[in-house]
Formats: C-alpha cells, structure tokens, sequence
C-alpha cells in the first residue's frame, strides 16, 4: 500500500505492452471524480460507454477495479493532487540525450517507434487556504498538426478535472511556471466556446522568473520552436504576470528558486509543510528515470548546468528525505530516492 491507500503496482518494471495497460488505467483514473459523479459528462466527449470500456481496459479488469481509489498525496498538512494536463509521446532519445538506449530502456520502455508516454499533469496544492497550480497542461489551442507531431494520446483535462473537485479556474489564486516551454505553459491561456482566447486562471498570479519572461519575448533560434506566441499574447497584457528574481516564497511554505539548465530561466518549486518537504525540479528531473545527474535531455539548452543543479538539488533532496514530485512521469507521480537513486517509497 502506498500513503492515501491506494495498491501499489510497479510499473516501472514492466513490459511495455503492461506499461500502456497502466498508463491506460491512469487516464481512466484521472477521470475517476468525473466517471464516478457525473458519467454523462464524461461520456459526451464523443464516445458510448462501450467504446470508452474498450479504450481504456479490457472488460472486467482486475487492474481497473485496483487503481480506483483515492488519489490525495500530502505533504504535512498540504494536500496535492495531479490534474490531467494531457499526455503525449516523444522520441526516446531525445529524453535521454546521449544516454545509450540499451541503458535508458532498462527503466523506462518505448514502443518500436523509440517513442516513450508522457503526462503533461499540473499539480493543484492546497496550502495554507490558498490554491497554488504549478504548470498547466498542454491546454486546448494545439493545431491537429502539432497533435499529430506531438503525438498527443490523451487531451487538456484541467477545468473539468477542477470542477470534478468542486473548484473553478476563477479559484485558483497562484499559478507557478517552472518555465514557458509550450507543454509546460499551454493550459495558462485557453481559446473559450466562443472561440475567444483568455487567462484561464483570470484571478491567479503567475509566477515566473524574469530571465524566462525576458527569453519568451526574445526567442532565439532554438527556443523560438518552445515559446509559442499563443501561448503568452494574452499574459502580456496582463495583470497577473509577476516576475521573480532568484528565489522567493509565493505562499507560506511554497518557494520558488532559480536554477537554469533546462533553459535560463528554469525554477523548481519546494514545498514544505508539517516537517515533511517536497522538492519539484520540473524538467531538471523529468522523470524518475532521470535520477543520474548525468542523464540530461537533448532538450536542455544548457546540460552543464542543468548536471550541475541536479546534483545540488537531489543531494539536498536526499538529506532531507524529501519527496520528488514528476510532472512528466506517467508511472511515478511522486517517489523518494536513496543515495544511490534508488527508489525507496514510490506514489503511482
């Protein structure tokens, strides 16, 4: 069993036809507030009873009966709770740069195409009477090319994932972007049923470093492909941006710091409550099959650093037998390490 009762299953040892059979329960899972309370709601996004049976699970799955439970995660007396964001593939290699494959592959799986699942899931923090989202999801402006690009397997989900648990994106009163890279910052604007792009957290912070903000309106060659215009038209003119230098707490018990790597102005998030921590490094440490400081991403526009920084910060992790929460890991949502990066507690 794992904290909040749920039935642990190690995913990360499993075959890749079993891995899509869990990331399927997953998707059902993160629809489980809505099937439970509202199944017509879910059912109307196109598809029969029948047809949602056959996506998700074989009929009278053992495995679905075992990961309908509740899905809380606290830290003290913060609770977390992960949002369906969207999930997509992505060429393996490129998450692993020059990592061999027949390395990588041993804790993560690909298909034949060398394609690996990936969650874009934003994760909601109850602290201290106040709502805190840290990322948004991939959101709902993406061009049926850039799906297909994307491979995109499992679409935006926040607002009716939120109004699952009784919220409103008018709720939400922080929202923390590690950075503004389009799978991490999409769901911040949303195009409406009118057709008319708006915030779609009109009342939130939106906590930034101000080195990122600077790179967003000044792209350069590589990062121009990353920082989509329709993804920050709409913040610019806003109100709610607000530019940090370096670290800062946003809410008490919730801090922001500095750290680069992934891009320049790449900030993780800490969260600490009731003497237990958590630590979010965001795409310094993707996945829990990142662990290795060595193992950075091709994508990373500034791999020392970002080795650098993964070794600073899962160092101080470790001390202090802190958790560290994945947004991009679709089989482990949040888990501790040994110094040897050995998982020693996992949240799945």
């Amino acid at each position: 069993m794992r904290p909040g009762g749920r039935i642990f299953f190690d995913c990360t040892q499993a075959s890749y036809p079993l891995q899509k059979i869990f990331l399927a329960v997953r998707r059902m899972q993160s629809n489980i507030g809505t099937v439970r309370n509202r199944p017509e709601a879910f059912l109307s996004r196109g598809s029969s009873h029948k047809e949602w049976q056959q996506q998700m699970l074989p009929e009278n799955s053992i495995l679905a009966k075992e990961y309908i439970m509740k899905t809380d995660f606290k830290i003290g007396d913060f609770e977390l709770t992960w949002l369906n964001g969207g999930t997509f593939e992505l060429d393996g290699g490129a998450m692993f740069g020059v990592v061999p494959k027949v390395l990588w592959q041993k804790k993560y799986q690909s298909d034949d195409s060398n394609y690996i699942p990936m969650n874009a899931w934003p994760i909601l923090v109850k602290a201290n009477g106040m709502l805190v989202l840290i990322e948004t999801g991939l959101g709902n402006k993406l061009t049926d090319k850039q799906k297909m690009i994307f491979r995109v397997k499992d679409e935006w989900q926040v607002p009716p994932e939120l109004a699952g648990l009784g919220l409103a994106c008018e709720d939400i009163d922080i929202v923390i972007q590690t950075h503004f890279d389009f799978d991490h910052a999409g769901g911040l604007s949303m195009v409406d049923g009118n057709g008319k792009l708006g915030l779609t957290f009109p009342r939130a912070k939106i906590i930034i470093q101000r080195k990122e903000w600077d790179d967003v309106l000044n792209p350069n060659k590589r990062t121009i492909n990353t920082f989509w215009p329709v993804n920050y038209a709409v913040v610019k003119d806003s109100k709610n941006l607000e530019l940090i230098e370096g670290t800062a707490e946003v809410v008490k018990g919730i801090t922001v710091s500095h750290t680069g790597g992934h891009n320049r102005g790449h900030q993780i998030v800490m969260i600490e409550s009731g003497g237990q921590t958590a630590l979010h490094l965001a795409d310094l440490l993707p996945t829990h099959a990142h662990f290795n400081p060595l193992w950075v991403m091709a994508y990373d526009n500034y791999p020392l650093d970002a080795i650098e920084q993964k070794e600073l910060w899962e160092a101080k992790g470790i001390q202090q037998h802190s958790w560290f929460t994945f947004y991009h890991d679709p089989f482990v949502l949040a888990c501790r390490f040994d110094e040897k990066g050995n998982i020693t507690d996992k949240w799945v």
